[in-house]
């Protein structure tokens, strides 16, 4: 281990590694029942697969903290006469970079190896290199035999990409970074806040990836007072982007969301964020997103107007196997949360 870090390593790399896609989420599920239950007063699951464990407070304020447990991965929907799968994503995937890569499909009788396979250079013309792959075009081989692919594998079956998670110099990097880290940041304040003022509910959620829909049913479930949801964000602070298309860096704090393509966080609750960071002395940076949504967004209007806030885990690479987050931001990101509750009283007025 290139680095040592402030945090539980092994739970976070335990909860990177195990999968889970959209609808799917229930190996993750089941670690984080594990790691909620003892910490606090309520653990339950919904219908739609949502954990949600409850801290009382003093007082029938309420704030939810959501983190979604689930990863981008396929199902199958077909299975050609040679044995080779056809998939449909659960999530948003750049094609570009599934080719060569290992999967793991996930069948009623038990796992089964494969990979995404890409034809030789030696056999592609010039027009098919320059060709722009497209998801609809992955194949997933199995190694075996058609007979024996029909008998084992059927459509509905799931595909997640398979990569451990590692450290890397000051990162840690794996499939599932997004959003794990920030399930795991989650736990970690649950474990911290030992008597709130107001009442807590940390809520791993599900189906994020493909439309926020575990929140949106929370927001109506737990009606809260106020939502602070955590998820990774972009770090383009690497060679082929300008400074000004970063959005966040690596190494520079947890980031406060101002907005992304889904919402604009409230203005009095993301300067509380700020505030509570300065006085602690904790790093940050601000975060705009120009494309792509989180958590934030289905709590904010699900049950009538809510304010809301978003603390974001600055990531490289989002969407591939290769995420990658700074130790210090994810340190970083334990912190703010904690901090930020540990504060809260109920009091204070974030409605404009």
């Amino acid at each position: 281990m290139a680095v040592d870090p402030d945090f539980e390593y092994d739970l976070l790399k335990r909860l990177t590694e195990t999968r889970g896609v959209p609808g799917y989420e229930d190996r993750v599920r089941e670690i984080v029942r594990e790691e909620l239950s003892g910490e606090v007063d309520e653990l339950r699951t919904d219908a739609m697969g949502n954990v949600i464990g409850t801290l009382e407070g003093d007082s029938d304020y309420s704030v939810v903290v959501a983190a979604h447990m689930d990863e981008i991965g396929f199902m199958v929907t077909h299975v050609d006469d040679r044995g080779f799968l056809a998939v449909d994503p659960l999530g948003g995937f750049d094609p570009r970079v599934l080719k060569a890569q290992r999967v793991t499909v996930h069948t009623q009788s038990g796992d089964l190896p494969g990979v995404i396979g890409s034809p030789p250079p030696h056999t592609l013309d010039e027009e098919e290199r320059e060709q722009t792959p497209k998801t609809e075009d992955v194949r997933i081989d199995l190694g075996l035999g058609s007979e024996t692919v029909d008998k084992r594998v059927s459509p509905g079956d799931l595909v997640t990409l398979d990569q451990d998670t590692e450290t890397v110099g000051d990162h840690i990097t794996g499939k599932a970074i997004d959003n794990r880290v920030s399930v795991f940041a989650l736990i970690e304040a649950a474990r911290r806040i030992a008597d709130p003022a107001v009442t807590v509910h940390f809520a791993a959620t599900v189906q994020e990836e493909v439309g926020l829909r575990g929140a949106h049913a929370l927001g109506v479930d737990l009606d809260p007072d106020l939502a602070i949801a955590l998820d990774t964000t972009v770090a383009n602070d690497v060679p082929g982007f300008e400074e000004r298309e970063y959005v966040t860096r690596c190494g520079e704090g947890t980031a406060i969301k101002l907005k992304d393509s889904s919402v604009i966080t409230s203005p009095k609750v993301h300067r509380r964020l700020a505030e509570v960071a300065e006085n602690e002395g904790i790093s940050h940076q601000f975060e705009v997103l120009p494309a792509g949504g989180t958590d934030t967004a289905g709590f904010q209007t699900s049950a009538g107007a809510k304010p809301v806030g978003a603390i974001s885990i600055p990531t490289r690479y989002l969407h591939t196997v290769t995420e990658s987050a700074h130790v210090e931001d994810v340190a970083a990101t334990i912190d703010l949360l904690s901090a930020f509750l540990d504060a809260e009283t109920g009091e204070r007025d974030y409605r404009l």
